[in-house]
């Protein structure tokens, strides 16, 4: 059964963990670009569909998604985080994006919009180790969907400086080091299917493919 308090304490760390980030987060995650721009064009979006980005941060992928869907398209994106949304917020606002909708909450308590047509999971690996969160993202998306997702990973365990580098930089993005071998298999747990690839070493990946073949139900839990 989960734990209230540790799953509150595991969110109230995050926050805490990007609102200092918040200011300096796009500079931070300028050098991995190329992940962004490629698991994107995973998701193999067409114009006019619906897709949810989750963990949005500032704001970074919303352009790359919005225009893969179209003007005629949908980009839902979540971040719990006030000071990521503020800024993601602005971005949209300068922008003039009007089929940008943003939200500020904890995923698994997100109202998301049924059938959506894709998932984009970048860089949100305690998102992923999240089963409550995971199963409310499928639920809410057509059987078959697409979904992308991308993060740290450990490598090939002789190669030490490597998963120090790994190491170092989890530590200043996330609260839960759970499965950090393998961070795509909640998703897999859950019915989905995927393609892996990896870069640098072995220490970042990009996981594609779809969603199940059915829609989880509602309010899942583990136990």
């Amino acid at each position: 059964m989960r734990d209230d308090s540790a799953h509150s304490a595991g969110h109230d760390a995050s926050r805490a963990m990007y609102r200092w980030r918040a200011y300096s987060y796009d500079l931070q995650l300028a050098p991995y670009e190329f992940i962004r721009r490629h698991a994107v064009e995973r998701l193999q979006l067409l114009p006019g569909q619906c897709v949810l980005d989750l963990g949005c941060g500032t704001g970074m992928s919303l352009d790359l998604l919005r225009q893969a869907v179209g003007a005629q398209g949908r980009v839902i994106a979540v971040d719990q985080c006030p000071e990521m949304i503020a800024l993601a917020r602005s971005r949209v606002s300068q922008a003039g994006w009007t089929n940008v909708e943003l939200i500020c909450a904890a995923v698994e308590d997100t109202p998301l919009p049924d059938a959506a047509d894709a998932a984009f999971f970048h860089l949100v690996h305690d998102i992923l180790q999240n089963p409550q969160a995971v199963a409310h993202v499928l639920h809410h998306l057509k059987p078959g969907a697409r979904i992308a997702a991308t993060g740290l990973k450990w490598t090939a365990p002789w190669l030490v400086p490597w998963n120090a580098l790994v190491g170092m930089f989890a530590a200043q993005s996330i609260t839960n080091f759970d499965r950090l071998a393998a961070p795509w298999q909640p998703l897999l747990d859950q019915g989905a299917a995927l393609e892996l690839e990896s870069v640098l070493m072995g220490t970042l990946y990009v996981a594609s493919g779809t969603a199940p073949p059915a829609r989880p139900r509602q309010g899942h839990r583990t136990h």
